[in-house]
């Protein structure tokens, strides 16, 4: 019980580290359902791990009704889980979370086969995943990813490498902008290398270099993702 309440405790902390329209520990108690959820699910993934089945999963489907989220009794999730907002956030049988992980409303960790085995995705540690986001099936999203709002993954998803520490303290990205994807660098290279050839084309033809309105907007693009 001791333990029980000192995790309580680092789920209030991690709320108030993530979420800017937390005013209070208070306010965390008493209102945020994705807090709610977690502590539920805790007693009843307690009772699954135990052998009481049925009464794990009526315990989990009560919380459901209270709280608009649904976890299931056999997923693992890791420490400091929030679920921001929350409603419609369905996490499957075998999924397994990490630390650190943000999830936002209609989230749905789920599976596509109907196999006894795992099926459902495994989330690395510091994954932050958008609203509406389905992530379906048994793979696996790397540490530290940022899954997109509306976003369907299918298959196993790696993270382009950035700071996380400086100076010893955690770096917290909130804009998907700070983060180097290499595809979309790959792209913005090549959109400037289109733009120096067709002006080298131009002056070899002897003729005035005139770019069209989509073209300048073609290499106007913001590529980062």
């Amino acid at each position: 019980m001791r333990s029980y309440f000192r995790l309580m405790r680092e789920d209030i902390a991690a709320v108030l580290e993530r979420d800017p329209a937390a005013r209070s520990k208070l306010e965390i108690v008493l209102l945020y359902s994705g807090l709610h959820a977690l502590w539920w699910y805790r007693i009843h993934h307690w009772m699954w791990r135990h052998g009481w089945l049925f009464f794990a999963r009526a315990l989990s489907q009560f919380a459901r009704w209270l709280t608009g989220i649904e976890i299931h009794p056999g997923a693992a999730i890791g420490r400091r889980f929030f679920i921001d907002h929350g409603m419609g956030v369905v996490i499957g049988e075998t999924a397994e979370v990490g630390d650190d992980v943000t999830l936002y409303q209609g989230v749905t960790l789920g599976g596509t086969t109907l196999d006894r085995g795992k099926r459902h995705p495994t989330i690395g540690n510091g994954v932050v995943v958008g609203g509406g986001a389905k992530i379906l099936g048994n793979i696996r999203i790397g540490d530290n990813c940022r899954i997109g709002a509306g976003s369907v993954v299918l298959r196993d998803v790696g993270v382009p490498g950035h700071i996380i520490f400086r100076n010893g303290k955690r770096v917290v990205i909130t804009d998907p902008k700070q983060i180097n994807d290499p595809l979309s660098e790959a792209l913005a290279v090549v959109a400037t290398e289109v733009k120096i050839l067709r002006e080298k084309v131009s002056a070899l033809e002897g003729r005035e270099h005139v770019e069209s309105e989509s073209l300048e907007a073609a290499i106007e693009i913001d590529y980062q993702i």
